[in-house]
């Protein structure tokens, strides 16, 4: 598998990815206190639809494209809005081309008092990452491997905050070391809220991820999908899953709000599907 954000940039997986990040976001915000969101595989930050890359697959077309066209009901739309803002504050024109990531949506909704740590381990993508965000004091950029930070960057001196986990699986082992890296991080920061994505591909391979998550004992997690096919052999992507550790209160009725809504929309001739339950807690 190879998720690297640049061939995928604003697919169907994007649009749930980032609407769930700014949903926790616009939580964050409800207080004054500053807050600090660690984006631990940050990518370039920002994609050209028209690229070489995003073109080879054309995946934002069934994604931000379709998101971005549709009439939605009132309150989606309501809930949608801090992603689509940010998507639009890309695209001044009006014409759908830049695609924001997680680090230029997050910085898109950042207060003055918030602050943005951005990590990516390919060094082409980290210098790009930089520059991208060339003289901004609120953001730091460092090139490392995501999974080395866990017991060294956590937690924050503000307190508050979110850990965003959003691999590329380009290696085996992802899922085990998303569960490992979690342990780590809770014990460190148990009052952080983390959202981790992942790939649905292999239904087995989730089934077994979300068991060891279980086994952890770790409080607190709940799992959001959605499918836009049915699984199909031999495997290819057909959804999108995050596990949001101490979720804001408000994420799974704002979810139970939206996710419908993006199933019918996203999927393959009205085949999609969504789910929320609890992995822990509730």
């Amino acid at each position: 598998m190879n998720y690297r954000h640049a061939f995928h940039a604003g697919n169907f997986a994007d649009a749930v990815k980032h609407t769930i990040l700014s949903r926790i976001l616009a939580y964050l915000m409800r207080k004054d206190a500053a807050f600090r969101v660690i984006d631990t595989h940050a990518g370039v930050g920002i994609y050209d639809l028209f690229g070489d890359k995003a073109e080879r697959t054309g995946e934002w077309r069934e994604g931000i494209g379709r998101v971005m066209a549709a009439e939605l009901p009132g309150p989606v739309t309501e809930l949608l809005a801090p992603y689509l803002d940010a998507v639009r504050a890309q695209n001044p024109d009006g014409h759908l081309r830049y695609y924001p990531g997680s680090p230029f949506i997050t910085r898109h909704m950042l207060r003055e008092q918030d602050r943005l740590m951005a990590f990516e381990l390919h060094p082409m993508d980290a210098n790009r990452l930089r520059e991208n965000f060339a003289g901004d004091f609120q953001t730091r950029i460092t090139q490392l491997d995501a999974w080395d930070i866990f017991g060294t960057h956590l937690p924050p001196k503000e307190k508050r905050g979110l850990v965003l986990v959003d691999p590329p699986f380009e290696e085996k082992g992802e899922f085990s070391r998303m569960v490992q890296s979690l342990e780590k991080a809770i014990k460190r920061w148990p009052g952080g809220t983390y959202a981790y994505w992942y790939p649905i591909k292999e239904p087995d391979e989730v089934e077994a991820y979300v068991k060891a998550l279980k086994k952890s004992g770790i409080p607190k997690i709940l799992r959001l999908e959605l499918t836009i096919r049915p699984p199909s052999t031999p495997p290819r992507l057909h959804g999108t899953g995050m596990v949001v550790v101490n979720p804001p209160f408000v994420l799974e009725e704002e979810m139970r709000t939206v996710l419908p809504i993006l199933a019918d929309l996203l999927s393959d001739e009205g085949r999609g599907q969504w789910r929320i339950d609890w992995v822990a807690g509730e």
